[in-house]
């Protein structure tokens, strides 16, 4: 471990030896947290694009179907404004996904058995570095939100104002949801490699069946319960209720949306809590 790491270590664990309890426990979760985003900031190369490719996409495939195939049948009247909640959705899969990568660097550089090694729960390790990839994968996806918005006619059926409140309510909730799965899977699997393998094999494919890049309506039956008991589903559902839509005929709504959103985030994350890591080398 280098010299640095054990610096930042020390700094993030002596803390935890002065006091105990509720209070104690989240200011090392908070600075666990802080030293994950700091990580991240650094990490220019990923936040480009973690943003950058979901926008491109926004740009080159949204003008092309709309200016070559005009789906008027489409509820936005537009593909781009349709593609929009996709994006979202898509570049909080990326970030959740990316993020939770430095569990393993941090379990392979030793710096993960330090924190662990402090008097705290290691629950409150786990804690502070999921809230440093909710942050991110949020902030990520709002901000390509915030860059589409003014290119693109939305109907802001509630106002610009709630309906950004409502999407960014979505967006966190939806983060919650995949950065909890993102740590329940870090503590059963040893590799980063099968991490990845099984995140992109679970959550990728159900992308194309949550209505991010056409709608379900149309497909048949079996792809529709396919869609239906999808969580992807739902966040869709709400963004595209907040930005373009101009009334509820035709959603799932956002009671339901909003509730299998935060059901879901909570079970995964008590099952993520429910395990405590194993601190072996990657692959072993």
């Amino acid at each position: 471990m280098s010299q640095t790491t054990s610096a930042a270590a020390g700094a993030a664990v002596r803390p935890a030896a002065r006091g105990s309890g509720a209070m104690d426990g989240a200011r090392v979760a908070a600075a666990i947290a802080l030293r994950d985003l700091r990580a991240v900031a650094r990490a220019r190369s990923q936040l480009y694009s973690s943003v950058l490719t979901p926008l491109m996409l926004l740009v080159f495939l949204g003008n092309g179907v709309s200016q070559g195939l005009e789906p008027s049948r489409l509820p936005a009247g537009d593909f781009t404004a349709y593609l929009v909640a996709g994006t979202v959705v898509m570049t909080s899969v990326f970030s959740s996904t990316f993020s939770s990568a430095s569990y393993y660097r941090d379990r392979d550089s030793g710096f993960l058995r330090l924190l662990l090694s402090s008097p705290h729960d290691p629950r409150t390790v786990l804690l502070g570095k999921s809230l440093a990839a909710l942050l991110i994968g949020a902030a990520q996806a709002f901000l390509v939100l915030a860059v589409a918005a003014p290119f693109v006619d939305f109907g802001w059926q509630h106002g610009m104002a709630a309906g950004f409140g409502l999407a960014l309510l979505t967006v966190v909730l939806l983060n919650l949801m995949l950065t909890g799965l993102a740590q329940a899977l870090a503590t059963r699997v040893h590799s980063m490699q099968g991490f990845h393998l099984v995140m992109n094999l679970a959550l990728f494919p159900l992308l194309f069946f949550s209505g991010a890049f056409f709608p379900v309506d149309g497909l048949p039956a079996w792809m529709k319960v396919l869609a239906y008991v999808n969580p992807l589903t739902y966040a869709v559902d709400a963004l595209q209720l907040a930005t373009y839509a101009t009334g509820s005929e035709g959603f799932i709504g956002y009671g339901v949306d909003f509730a299998v959103l935060a059901v879901l985030g909570a079970a995964v994350y008590a099952l993520g809590f429910s395990r405590l890591p194993t601190l072996t080398w990657s692959g072993q």
